[in-house]
């Protein structure tokens, strides 16, 4: 079979198609703790930073403030994340609660299972090579230059 010289069909829907598909995986199992990836994603990274003002966090998150807000409003129901005063009466501070570190521990637990069958079913040295890949193709795009994206 010759190697194609030139890319067919849509490069953003193939990536589309990988995506729903990795997405579908990891959620399937990280569902068992209860969470959606998207979730255990947000107590991760909250976990990693600390109390954080809700805009900080979008930035890091590269969503809209709205998406975050939509977000975090069951994960602040479930007492997983606590939503306080900041440093002055105009902003506020959300963190992970001790609940909400349990939980993200347990879904950790799922995602990482997650993980190794991803590794598996495609070989380590692929997703090594499609990490870097990515890496390298956010870099050439400028993906910080880019405004935050609406879920």
């Amino acid at each position: 079979m010759d190697t194609p010289t030139q890319p067919r069909g849509c490069t953003s829907f193939k990536v589309r198609q990988l995506s729903r598909r990795l997405s579908q995986h990891y959620d399937a199992e990280v569902s068992h703790s209860g969470l959606k990836t998207t979730q255990y994603s947000l107590l991760s990274h909250l976990a990693r930073l600390g109390p954080s003002r809700p805009v900080d966090l979008a930035g890091e998150l590269k969503m809209t403030a709205s998406t975050l807000s939509r977000n975090l409003q069951p994960l602040i129901a479930a007492g997983f994340i606590a939503q306080g005063a900041g440093a002055d009466a105009r902003s506020l501070l959300v963190q992970l609660t001790e609940t909400g570190e349990a939980k993200r521990r347990e879904a950790q637990q799922h995602w990482k299972a997650a993980q190794l069958q991803i590794n598996a079913l495609l070989g380590v040295e692929r997703v090594l090579a499609l990490h870097q890949l990515i890496d390298d193709a956010m870099d050439l795009l400028g993906a910080d230059d880019e405004p935050a994206i609406e879920d």
